[in-house]
């Protein structure tokens, strides 16, 4: 089993370079071609030894790399083929814009992009084929693992949904319940290669996840609120006992320092470089209806501070006419046209720039809720206070890796993991990230109406009501 694993990561790694080294390949043709000699003639005749040359592309190389592993371009196998060739996309255009800017610098002036723009078109259709190509190489020698699912008294519908979107890789054949006794779940667990957890007792997880791991079965937990926090600690050593200590702070002086450094700094850039849009955005709003261009709501953010969020407004002024707080649904008769596109692009959040400025966001943390949702919340979940130990934010890790009707519990679990594992660099990544969910629209997508219908009991309202991004 680990031999097979072995191979797979390096079938996977093979398959993925050759795409980025086509790519790089097309870059190499410009450089020769056309943009070393317009640096050579700009220096004089300078010419570039071999070593130059390699650097050159080599730091393109590099850069491919360094995108496609942050936006999953280089996952052949484990991600949809679509997601993938999405991903070496938006890499590459990032890619191609700083590289630009690059040889811009060494002939001291814009050199032509026209270059870039007829190449990258080429590039993106060497990156969709060898993506496909790749990923059915993958799927016909390594096909979709049996799987036996073991569940407790939450409902398994939606988790099996989940897997049933990713037939190509994960194939449920059996499902049991946990009360079925351990030992006969140990006996099935040996017929598969990979079992799935699903919210079952901490004594039970634990017995079968050590069965599992001696036998070298693959296991995939669902994990709890105290394994988030848990897997976010440090790890120390009182001499030879090893301790994991999760601390009640879960940002540093320092990291706090550098993470408002980074808020101010990049606001001031974006509200710089965003004033024409937010501009013709407030013009457009106004004259479609003669209502308010934004609109405030009270949230809270870190240690449960109340703040008066902005944003541009999307909805009719009597959208929420009963003061009731309503799921936008898809096609939801609310949103004003104007409305409808600003959400999809993300302009109506640009006002919230303003709050990070003024310091009651963060460009990056849980998204804040307001004070009575959270109150209904924390009846519910308790754990829900802890998301509020790090300023709320503009994004967040649950809009990064979670949906617009991602259920509430697991955008908990998902702010949690944030909270518990902040580093400067996470943000980093995070805030690349967001740009890349920006163009996927089923990251804002909304319930259908049939399903807010049916969340009409007082615990679907409190649920569905952290959902949704309110408007007034």
């Amino acid at each position: 089993m680990k031999r097979l694993e072995s191979v797979k990561r390096v079938v996977v790694l093979w398959l993925s370079l050759v795409g980025l080294l086509f790519q790089a390949a097309v870059y190499a043709y410009l450089w020769f071609e056309y943009y070393y000699p317009i640096i050579n003639n700009f220096n004089r005749g300078l010419k570039f030894e071999r070593n130059g040359h390699i650097l050159t592309v080599g730091l393109y190389v590099v850069l491919l790399l360094f995108f496609n592993n942050t936006y999953g371009g280089l996952k052949v196998g484990y991600l949809k083929t679509a997601d993938v060739i999405f991903s070496q996309f938006f890499a590459l255009l990032f890619v191609n814009v700083f590289t630009y800017v690059q040889l811009s610098l060494m002939n001291n002036w814009l050199v032509p992009a026209h270059f870039f723009v007829a190449a990258t078109p080429v590039q993106m259709v060497i990156a969709a084929l060898c993506t496909w190509v790749s990923n059915l190489v993958y799927r016909r020698v390594f096909p979709p693992r049996e799987m036996l699912l073991i569940h407790g008294e939450r409902e398994i519908d939606d988790i099996l949904r989940k897997f049933a979107t990713r037939r190509d890789k994960y194939k449920i054949v059996k499902c049991m319940d946990v009360q079925e006794g351990t030992e006969r779940l140990m006996r099935e667990a040996e017929k598969y290669g990979a079992v799935v957890l699903w919210d079952i007792p901490t004594i039970e997880r634990n017995l079968l996840l050590k069965h599992c791991y001696s036998r070298s079965i693959r296991v995939y937990t669902m994990p709890k609120i105290p394994d988030v926090l848990i897997k976010g600690s440090d790890q120390l050593h009182l001499f030879d006992t090893p301790i994991f200590l999760t601390r009640e702070y879960s940002l540093t002086v320092g990291q706090r320092a550098a993470k408002r450094m980074i808020d101010i700094v990049c606001s001031l850039i974006l509200l710089v470089i965003a004033s024409p849009i937010m501009a013709a955005t407030a013009a457009l709003i106004r004259c479609y209806d003669r209502g308010p261009v934004l609109y405030k709501q009270v949230r809270c953010t870190r240690d449960g501070r109340e703040f008066a969020i902005i944003k541009f407004r999307s909805m009719r002024v009597d959208a929420e006419k009963d003061g009731v707080a309503r799921l936008a649904s898809r096609n939801d008769d609310r949103i004003t046209p104007i409305g409808k596109f600003i959400r999809a692009v993300r302009i109506d959040e640009l006002p919230q720039l303003f709050n990070i400025l003024r310091g009651d966001m963060s460009f990056i943390g849980p998204r804040p809720e307001r004070p009575e949702i959270i109150e209904q919340y924390v009846k519910e979940m308790p754990e829900f206070v802890f998301r509020m130990k790090v300023k709320a934010g503009l994004a967040g890790y649950a809009q990064v890796y979670g949906k617009y009707n991602t259920t509430p519990y697991d955008k908990l679990k998902l702010d949690l993991t944030y909270v518990e594992n902040y580093s400067v660099w996470l943000d980093l990544k995070l805030m690349l990230l967001t740009l890349k969910i920006l163009f996927r629209p089923e990251s804002t997508e909304g319930v259908e109406q049939t399903q807010v219908t049916a969340m009409k009991g007082a615990r679907g309202e409190q649920e569905q009501g952290r959902a949704k991004e309110p408007e007034l």
